[in-house]
């Protein structure tokens, strides 16, 4: 069986970790495809590096745009890839620009398409990320899902034939990784200049264009951060480097402390060191609870149900609009005890069951 997968940002990295590694030691032939999307190293060549992730076997070098322009250069590209190779399936992972134009490549040279990581849904229209698994989910042959609110997803929307439960690969990576960190095997994070990592901090991440492209409210997000009694360790992304900048807006502020985003092992150990997380990422609001620190989400909604499970993870959306004794309570909150805790997600496996789910559905030549 041959797959190709196609990557091109950082979270579809981590996944790409797991499902690489899964298939090393097999009969399948696994040809891995960058597109460029993320291009800047701090968000790919350290992933590949620190992960241990086989080197891209095609890189396309899309590099930025609009989100038009990106998709359809990669749509371009993957044409000449796919039909040279004609793989048994095409998998594709999250909900990128490279997601979804790596499903549309091979619909229309009639090629098997596996989604990873389907059935998530924000029920937001204005992210770009929902119309990219929306429309991915419905053109992909296999659907991967990550969780049973997934699963039911795609059975609402007519897709539950085509559905199969796997879990979540990335929680195959964060736990492996977490076990590195402890034994010793990765130096230590590179923290913002001004965290003391013997000291608590919290650790922040913004980059979404709902918290980014609109002056008023970056500066507004970057207010509440600064106010917070603990120091921020902000590990800004190009991207919100170069809206602030726009914008005329210093990330460094009160309680801010901004510094380069971490290689993974890097973030794991980061998280790990911090009393919680302040995020609008879908995957370190995962993160944070398998590495058992409270999250708060600067986000109306979330893609991830049950990270809400026990208040792991706490939605607020405008903590610029909260009481700033609510807003303080909730950012820096201390985790749940929860000694018997039934919606803790069920992690471990998850790849080679993906794995698996690509054999078994093949379509005999």
């Amino acid at each position: 069986m041959r797959v190709v997968s196609v990557v091109g940002a950082r979270p579809q990295l981590v996944k790409l970790a797991a499902v690489a590694a899964a298939f090393e030691g097999t009969p399948h032939e696994h040809v891995i495809v960058h597109t460029g999307q993320h291009y800047d190293a701090d968000l790919s060549d350290v992933f590949f590096d620190g992960l241990g992730i086989p080197a891209p076997d095609v890189h396309l070098g899309v590099g930025s745009g609009s989100h038009g322009v990106q998709t359809g250069a990669v749509l371009s590209a993957m044409d000449a890839v796919l039909d040279a190779r004609r793989p048994d399936w095409v998998l594709v992972y999250g909900d990128t620009n490279s997601t979804l134009a790596g499903a549309l490549s091979a619909v229309k040279l009639h090629l098997p398409v596996a989604h990873l990581e389907a059935g998530l849904r924000s029920f937001n229209r204005r992210m770009p990320e929902e119309h990219n698994r929306v429309l991915t989910d419905h053109a992909a042959d296999l659907l991967l899902a990550p969780t049973q609110d997934a699963v039911d997803h795609l059975a609402v929307e007519g897709l539950a034939e085509r559905t199969e439960l796997v879990g979540d690969v990335m929680a195959d990576v964060c736990l492996r990784v977490r076990d590195a960190v402890h034994a010793g095997d990765h130096p230590p994070p590179v923290l913002p200049d001004g965290i003391d990592p013997s000291a608590p901090y919290l650790l922040a991440t913004l980059h979404r264009p709902d918290n980014t492209d609109d002056p008023a409210r970056l500066d507004a997000l970057l207010d509440a951060l600064a106010a917070l009694p603990v120091p921020v360790a902000l590990l800004a992304h190009p991207r919100l480097v170069a809206r602030a900048a726009a914008h005329g807006l210093d990330l460094a502020r009160g309680s801010v402390r901004p510094g380069r985003p971490l290689p993974y092992a890097g973030l794991v150990a980061a998280v790990e060191g911090s009393v919680g997380v302040v995020t609008d990422s879908g995957g370190l609001q995962k993160e944070a609870r398998w590495l058992r620190r409270p999250c708060t989400t600067l986000r109306p909604e979330t893609e991830w149900l049950e990270t809400l499970a026990h208040g792991w993870n706490v939605l607020v959306p405008d903590p610029h609009l909260d009481p700033v004794d609510r807003w303080v309570a909730t950012a820096t909150r201390t985790a749940p005890v929860v000694v018997d805790d039934p919606d803790a997600p069920d992690v471990g496996g998850a790849a080679h069951r993906v794995v698996d789910a690509l054999t078994r559905h093949r379509s005999p030549t």
